[in-house]
């Protein structure tokens, strides 16, 4: 299993976002496994077009969803908004506010959740905040469930595309928990709902959410991924990682 705890959203590359922004030129059923970006990274994706395949929401939900468009790249966007967003949030309120993100396919394999990335929120209302009330964790997934899973399924086609891509769940974990996670520490906690269990007084600019990137052999070989049953515990007992 391989911990990516150091590679912190501020930290990557330029060259990593030059690569990311080649790979999300690609359609969704093509997407080659690769590629995160957050604030400013994500300004190359709108360079080489993206992924995008969802229909358009009604305009009436327009502050409860992070819309992913009915064409190719206009998941790009989106995706830049909400790195940028995940950056300002972090900046202010540090790990208390994210959330780790992992998406299962039970066509696949139902005791395999991948990492794919985190979410943010805020935790204060304010000049900052564009909602009336503090958006709970469940929220900020509900409302980039589009987003995330399109992404998750462009990071591990082999597990979560194609055939895999009609049974996907999404999962959390408590924020920059990935060590403790792949230790069995930690347990997962299923986020189910619509739009419908989101507040009248939510708005999805308040949330953000920051792409888990893959390098060198993570390409082909995977990224972290956890054991957990169907309750999110983990199958085996907790241990540690010699340091």
């Amino acid at each position: 299993i391989s911990i990516h705890n150091d590679r912190r959203p501020h930290q990557i590359t330029m060259n990593r976002l030059v690569i990311c922004g080649f790979l999300l030129s690609a359609s969704v059923s093509s997407f080659a496994p690769r590629c995160g970006l957050s604030g400013e990274r994500a300004r190359t994706v709108l360079m080489a077009g993206g992924f995008g395949s969802s229909t358009s929401k009604n305009k009436s939900n327009s502050k409860k969803l992070r819309k992913v468009g009915g064409y190719t790249g206009s998941g790009t966007k989106p995706l830049r908004v909400a790195a940028n967003t995940f950056d300002k949030i972090h900046k202010k309120f540090g790990s208390d506010s994210v959330s780790d993100v992992y998406v299962r396919s039970l066509a696949n394999d139902e005791t395999q959740f991948w990492f794919v990335g985190k979410i943010a929120r805020q935790l204060e209302l304010g000049k900052d905040t564009e909602g009336t009330s503090i958006p709970t964790p469940h929220e900020a997934v509900i409302s980039q469930k589009r987003l995330i899973l399109e992404y998750a399924k462009s990071l591990r086609p082999q597990n979560l595309g194609g055939p895999f891509a009609n049974s996907l769940e999404v999962w959390l974990a408590p924020g920059d928990s990935e060590l403790n996670a792949a230790q069995n520490k930690v347990s997962l906690e299923k986020v189910s709902g619509t739009i419908d269990d989101i507040s009248d007084t939510f708005c999805v600019a308040d949330v953000g959410y920051n792409p888990e990137i893959y390098v060198g052999d993570e390409v082909t070989d995977g990224g972290l991924r956890v054991k957990r049953d169907s309750d999110g515990n983990p199958l085996k007992d907790a241990f540690d990682i010699n340091q």
